[in-house]
């Protein structure tokens, strides 16, 4: 088949690395542009990467030679493509206009940025989860003015490994929620070379991220009505985010109490026959089983666990009663590949197989 054209913007920072490393022999995508500051325009790559490249593995070969355009040059940056991933390290208001500009240039993007999570017409998308909020496009287009352009974003890196591990059990009425993530150093785009201060180390501290991690999932099992996503009012979430000593990995501990409380037999049998739409649409990176359940009371562990289904799936353990809720359990995901680059190529392969992503 005829690959889609895709273009990285901000394709210098660590989430860009990692798109570059994950569409490498991609089935469907075929990198064709790499965009990023002016700092970096007009130079090849490597040379505009240099040391800063956070793999153990090289360059893809093909990218390294390419020359890096402004990624303000929307013209030079849509001849070349059928859409682009946005991983840019901007302010968010700069962001938002540079997304929707990208967008009324009938350039369609999809985003790791938070910008334009909270607009209540751009669909926040896990594909195994909400789909069907791709449907609210059509109203974003009539805002924009666009044909083709629309702006899709991927959620937050610290839901994604609790948020679905709570959807296959929505029916039985999540009521409250008490989360606690432990999220590695790449999240904030870090290596240990890069952050030394975070070798033996843990800060209770990363801006925003515990008010992302409280509201975001409502938005996700929220549902679409006239042209907008309305947000689920329940589970009320409550959440602590820190910063550990890890490389790649957000683990979470979780407690949560239902309005119909089930077995833990049932909740078990839910996780490990939980089917999703990007596995029946056979997206090339659909992970196939999503979640993984450990009997093992040590399992998940980041090191061991965390590259589960090419770092697309998500690991569950420790599933036991609670004396304050009804249950609690620990879950683990790949923060830059299921929680940024990844989810958002996943999201690209639904938007492709669903017709809202077309070749020029």
């Amino acid at each position: 088949m005829e690959k889609y054209r895709v273009g990285i913007v901000g394709a210098t920072g660590m989430v860009g690395q990692r798109f570059i490393s994950l569409l490498k022999d991609h089935p469907w995508f075929q990198v064709t542009c790499v965009a990023a500051s002016a700092r970096s325009a007009g130079k090849k790559y490597a040379e505009a990467v240099g040391d800063r490249w956070a793999f153990d593995w090289a360059i893809p070969a093909d990218v390294a030679d390419m020359v890096v355009l402004d990624a303000s040059d929307i013209d030079a940056v849509g001849e070349k493509v059928d859409f682009i991933f946005c991983a840019v390290d901007m302010k968010k208001d700069e962001i938002r206009a540079l997304e929707e500009a990208y967008a009324k240039h009938e350039i369609p993007v999809v985003s790791n940025n938070s910008a334009c999570r909270g607009v209540e017409d751009v669909p926040m998308v896990v594909p195994e989860i909400n789909a069907a909020h791709l449907e609210v496009i059509e109203a974003q287009r009539k805002r924009l003015g666009t044909r083709k352009g629309f702006i899709a974003v991927k959620p937050n890196c610290s839901i994604q490994s609790y948020v679905p591990a709570i959807t296959p059990l929505m029916d039985f009425g999540p009521e409250k929620m008490s989360v606690c993530t432990y999220q590695a150093i790449s999240g904030a785009g870090k290596t240990f070379k890069t952050w030394p201060d975070m070798v033996d180390n843990v800060i209770p501290y990363i801006g925003g991220e515990d008010e992302k991690s409280e509201n975001e999932p409502l938005k996700i099992w929220g549902h679409v009505e006239d042209g907008k996503i309305v947000n689920a009012v329940e589970p009320v979430i409550s959440a602590q985010c820190l910063r550990v000593s890890a490389a790649d990995g957000h683990m979470a501990a979780v407690s949560v109490s239902f309005k119909n409380k089930p077995s833990i037999e049932q909740i078990k049998e839910r996780w490990a026959s939980f089917e999703t739409e990007a596995q029946r649409l056979g997206l090339p990176s659909a992970p196939k089983p999503f979640l993984q359940y450990f009997e093992d009371p040590a399992r998940p562990q980041t090191r061991l666990d965390r590259d589960f289904q090419n770092g697309f799936g998500v690991s569950i353990g420790r599933l036991r009663e609670d004396k304050i809720f009804d249950y609690r359990f620990v879950c683990l995901s790949h923060n830059t590949v299921r929680g940024a680059a990844g989810g958002a190529m996943l999201t690209a392969e639904l938007l492709c197989a669903k017709g809202y992503i077309t070749r020029k």
